[in-house]
């Protein structure tokens, strides 16, 4: 129960810059409201541009549709296998089932706690002689670090099957010097509120095939064709960003250097001050930058508290702080689902937790969550973080 009496310490908020608001202002000046406009267009050159300009773009209503469009361009449909990350958030897993496919759970490898391209070698060798391939596999990049994609792209290459790297929580990162959302034939980005990146809520699609763009813009504007009536061939969603989130989309992406770097100190200060208390960064892979989304750390096996317990003496002080991700094959809702190890996002679940990570976040503020982990952890420690962090700069 929450006792604090101050202010509370979020996750992980948006962080406007003040150049979000002309874009904001000039859609509500010219009225363009709705899900058309020059901000769109502009929003989704732009980011295709940050991410090198050899890619298309779409921009829509969150990454979770963003995935639903991609799977079904792949052609994912009743009955097909989807591999995927286990440790993931559910929105990589929902747009598996809204299609009627079965997701496949593949187990982390322990540097980055994405994806293993080991298992992913050895699943689809079994699936093949089984005759049982999966129609596409989604790696996913976990908490702003790149999983080992090369690796994977090479397994899938040799089997037929299409990769999708879901990239909604690694936007500013990079795999061996390439942007992260460009290293599969599709890939997704997220803007909810709690990204580096928002819009407020929305996502992207990513592709290297404008053909496949083109159907998939139709599909998320109702699958209306192009005649004067209100005429409809096949099943559409209302998946469109509107011009306005696009305006502050806009905004937020020219700072988005600023805003990982910011991040990253964050993350960087937390490995420092929480290294006596037994507490570990999530390491940063040696095949890409991590954009440091949100800073998880782990307990040891025989820490004091586990991070659910960790959790709420933080929430008793009036600071936000999460688990990791429960791993999707001890989900309830996927107990029957096919699954390849898990052992090791367990283990991560069970040790993890994600700690206050804007890149807004005051030293002053960093340094109370700082102080409270370690009283919490070793209730006898005197000296506050925030005199020992001011004595060591």
């Amino acid at each position: 129960m929450n006792t604090s009496t101050q202010p509370r310490i979020y996750l992980s908020v948006p962080h406007m810059s003040g150049r979000e608001a002309p874009f904001v202002q000039q859609a509500f000046a010219d009225n363009w409201l709705s899900s058309v406009g020059p901000n769109l267009d502009a929003f989704e050159t732009e980011v295709a541009a940050t991410l090198g300009g050899e890619v298309h773009t779409l921009a829509v209503a969150s990454g979770t549709a963003a995935l639903h469009l991609v799977l079904r361009d792949i052609g994912v449909g009743m009955g097909d296998r989807v591999a995927v990350s286990t440790l993931t958030f559910a929105g990589s897993v929902f747009p598996i089932l809204y299609l009627g496919a079965t997701p496949v759970f593949i187990d982390s490898e322990s540097i980055s706690g994405n994806i293993s391209p080991e298992l992913v070698r050895e699943y689809l060798a079994d699936a093949a002689r089984r005759g049982q391939l999966p129609k596409a596999l989604i790696a996913v990049h976990l908490y702003g670090q790149h999983c080992d994609v090369d690796a994977i792209a090479e397994a899938c290459e040799g089997y037929g099957v299409v990769l999708v790297e879901d990239a909604a929580e690694s936007l500013g990162a990079t795999y061996r010097g390439r942007p992260t959302a460009t290293t599969a034939p599709y890939s997704i980005l997220s803007f909810n509120g709690n990204k580096i990146v928002t819009t407020t809520g929305g996502g992207m699609v990513v592709a290297r095939d404008a053909a496949a763009i083109a159907r998939m813009k139709k599909w998320a504007n109702q699958s209306r064709e192009a005649a004067v009536e209100y005429l409809h061939r096949e099943l559409g969603y209302n998946y469109r960003m509107s011009n306005v989130l696009a305006g502050i989309g806009r905004g937020q992406l020219q700072v988005l250097a600023d805003r990982v770097a910011a991040r990253q100190r964050v993350a960087s200060r937390y490995a420092d001050a929480l290294r006596e208390v037994g507490m570990t960064m999530q390491g940063e892979a040696p095949w890409g930058t991590h954009s440091r989304w949100l800073s998880v750390m782990f307990l040891t096996e025989e820490s004091a508290l586990t991070p659910i317990e960790l959790v709420g003496a933080l929430d008793a002080e009036n600071i936000e702080a999460r688990p990791v991700w429960r791993p999707m094959h001890t989900q309830p809702l996927f107990a029957d689902a096919p699954r390849v190890g898990g052992s090791v996002a367990e283990q991560l679940f069970r040790t993890g937790i994600c700690l206050p990570s804007s890149s807004s976040l005051e030293d002053a503020d960093q340094h109370r969550v700082i102080d409270a982990i370690r009283r919490a952890l070793q209730p006898s420690t005197g000296e506050s973080s925030g005199e020992r962090l001011a004595t060591a700069s």
